[in-house]
């Protein structure tokens, strides 16, 4: 088993025996971390990531209980996505002006068939669905693949780019009926993190399944990248 570096420790102790808090005070907590640590214990060098962590009372192997989504955050991700779009003619043309760092048909779709992955996010015309569906072998496994769901097969292609260049993610329930979403960054303000944070539980909340029984949001955490997690009520 790994060991645990001083710095994982000393924030470890800090959140052992935490119960499940607001999120405006777990987001304080989380935040104060990297202040309270011991003398001589250097803090993290890179702007981390804050994730939210949800299990729900799922059962994603049924059809009528997988919670699949996706939402603008009001204040992004802190991180620009790469969008690569499957479009021809007037489409091409309209998601170039509108900021796609990737544009093409036949010669995108064998390239990335060869093994290219440089982008975060990849759209598509419905009319270049049949190009693009032989490469869900390759996509699907890295959650790349367009889906009319997410909003990534559409013919609005520059509304779909600013959306994911603004900060729209993507969530789907695991096989354990887990949710992982980024939601900010260290650098952002604690009320920005906050205001994230709210949309997507309000997301997540109004997407139960009707076929979920029992209770929907079992827990809820917060964690940075190099962070031990905050325990929230959702």
């Amino acid at each position: 088993m790994p060991r645990q570096s001083k710095r994982f420790s000393a924030m470890l102790e800090q959140t052992r025996d935490l119960l499940p808090m607001s999120v405006s005070d777990a987001v304080k907590k989380l935040f104060s971390l990297e202040g309270s640590l011991p003398e001589g214990v250097k803090p993290c060098q890179f702007d981390q990531t804050v994730e939210v962590s949800m299990h729900l009372g799922v059962d994603p192997k049924q059809a009528d209980q997988l919670v699949r989504g996706s939402i603008v955050l009001p204040h992004g991700t802190g991180r620009v996505s790469r969008v690569l779009v499957f479009a021809e003619g007037e489409l091409a043309e309209a998601a170039t002006e509108a900021g796609a760092d990737y544009v093409g048909a036949a010669d995108l779709a064998e390239k990335v068939k060869g093994g290219w992955f440089e982008f975060d996010v990849a759209i598509a015309t419905p009319k270049l669905m049949s190009l693009v569906g032989p490469l869900g072998r390759v996509l699907g496994p890295r959650k790349l693949m367009p889906s009319p769901r997410a909003g990534t097969v559409t013919d609005d292609v520059a509304s779909a780019i600013a959306e994911y260049k603004a900060g729209k993610v993507e969530f789907r329930v695991d096989a354990g009926g887990n949710l992982h979403v980024p939601v900010g960054k260290m650098s952002f303000s604690q009320q920005n993190v906050v205001e994230n944070i709210d949309a997507f539980i309000t997301s997540v909340r109004n997407m139960r399944p009707m076929a979920a029984k029992g209770t929907y949001i079992h827990s809820a955490t917060i964690s940075a990248t190099m962070a031990p997690a905050v325990p929230i009520i959702a």
